[in-house]
C-alpha cells in the first residue's frame, strides 16, 4: 500500500488506539500514539499529533488531554459506561436460554466496547456463575425468523419436541409440524416463549423456542388478529404459572399479612388487596388453574390457602390428596 494511502487512515489508527487502549486510569503519551502508528507503517510527528486530537474531538470523541505527569489522552466515555456492559455481562452469562458457545461470543462482542483493561473486569464476572445452559444452538435463529414472520404477517410451521428419559429428543405428534400465527415472543421462567393464535383450535396457546425444530415461514397470512388486539401479554404471563395453560378463573387467596409482597411480586401492584382481620389479607388474582398454580400456593406453605370459588378449593384438596396417597402407599 502506497504511503499516501497509509497516512489517509492516520485518524482510524489514532481513534482505535484510543478506544482500545486508554480509559480514565490508562492514557496514552503522545509517545505512544507515534509509536503505534509507525508500527502499521504510518509516520508522525508531535505536532500533527496535537490537531489529530482536536480533529477526532471535533468528530465527537470524548478526548481528555491530562496535563499532570504522566501526561497523554484517554477516551472518557463511549456508548456504554462499564456499569451497563457489566450488568449486559451479567445477564448473558445468567440467561439459561443462551447457549454456553453464544455467550462466550456475546460477552467478547460487549469487551470490544470498553478498552482492553476495562474488559479484564468484565472477564473476572464472567467466571462466578456456572448454570444449566441450553444446548439448542438454533434458538437465535429461530428468534430471529419468528420476528420475521410477524413482520411479513405469516404463519410459521416447525416440529416440536420433549426430552425422554434417555435425554433424546423426541418429536410431539409423531414429528408432524405445527402450523401457527406467532403474534409475540416473551421471557417468562428464564425461557423464550412464542405466543401465538391456534386457528385449529380457534385459542392462543405458547412454545418454547428452544423446543421448536425446522422452524420455516409459511406462504399463509396470520389469523387471530382480532384477539390479539386487546392482548395483555404481561397480564398473560402472571396468570400463566411456569407458562403451564389452565382454564382462567379469578382466585381468592386468604394470606397471611407477610405475604402481601410476595403477592404484589407475583401479580403486581394492581392485585386486588384487602386487609381481613389484623393479620390477614385476602388477595383477588385472575389465574389459569393448573398443577403449577396449585405447586405455587403448596410452596408458601401455611401461609395462604384458596378461599374461593369453590370448585378451585375443591380442585386443589384433590392435588394435595394425590400427593399424600402416594406417599401413604
Amino acid at each position: 500500500m502506497a504511503k499516501s494511502e497509509k497516512q489517509k487512515q492516520k485518524l482510524l489508527y489514532l481513534m482505535q488506539y484510543l478506544m482500545e487502549k486508554t480509559d480514565e486510569n490508562h492514557a496514552a503519551t503522545t509517545a505512544d500514539l507515534i509509536s503505534y502508528l509507525d508500527q502499521n507503517g504510518i509516520k508522525a510527528e508531535r505536532k500533527s499529533i496535537y490537531s489529530d486530537m482536536d480533529v477526532l474531538a471535533d468528530f465527537g470523541l470524548d478526548i481528555v488531554k491530562k496535563t499532570e505527569r504522566p501526561g497523554g489522552y484517554y477516551l472518557a466515555s463511549r456508548q456504554f459506561e462499564l456499569a451497563e456492559l457489566k450488568l449486559l455481562v451479567d445477564a448473558v452469562q445468567s440467561s439459561k436460554f443462551i447457549t454456553t458457545k453464544k455467550s462466550r461470543e456475546l460477552i467478547a462482542k460487549l469487551e470490544s466496547l470498553c478498552s482492553k483493561n476495562e474488559a479484564k473486569q468484565l472477564h473476572r464476572q464472567v467466571v462466578v456463575t456456572n448454570r444449566i445452559k441450553t444446548p439448542n444452538e438454533s434458538i437465535y435463529y429461530n428468534v430471529d425468523l419468528i420476528y420475521n414472520a410477524i413482520s411479513e404477517n405469516v404463519k410459521v410451521r416447525f416440529q416440536y419436541f420433549d426430552w425422554s428419559v434417555t435425554k433424546e429428543m423426541q418429536l410431539r405428534k409423531d414429528g408432524a409440524f405445527y402450523e401457527v400465527s406467532p403474534w409475540s415472543l416473551t421471557w417468562d421462567d428464564e425461557n423464550y416463549y412464542l405466543i401465538a393464535y391456534d386457528g385449529e383450535s380457534g385459542k392462543i396457546k405458547h412454545y418454547r423456542v428452544d423446543k421448536m425444530l425446522r422452524i420455516e415461514l409459511s406462504v399463509d397470512k396470520r389469523e387471530g388478529k382480532e384477539v390479539f388486539e386487546h392482548f395483555d401479554i404481561a397480564g398473560y404471563a402472571k396468570k400463566t404459572f411456569g407458562m403451564f395453560a389452565g382454564e382462567e378463573e379469578t382466585v381468592t387467596l386468604l394470606c397471611d399479612k407477610r405475604l402481601t409482597g410476595v403477592m404484589i411480586d407475583r401479580f403486581g401492584k394492581e392485585v386486588s388487596l384487602r386487609m381481613k382481620g389484623e393479620e390477614q389479607i385476602l388477595a383477588r388474582v385472575n389465574v389459569a388453574v393448573s398443577r403449577q398454580f396449585f405447586g405455587w400456593v403448596t410452596g408458601l406453605g401455611e401461609g395462604v390457602q384458596i378461599e374461593s370459588p369453590e370448585r378451585v378449593k375443591a380442585q386443589y384438596e384433590a392435588y394435595l390428596a394425590s400427593i399424600l396417597k402416594k406417599y401413604q402407599e
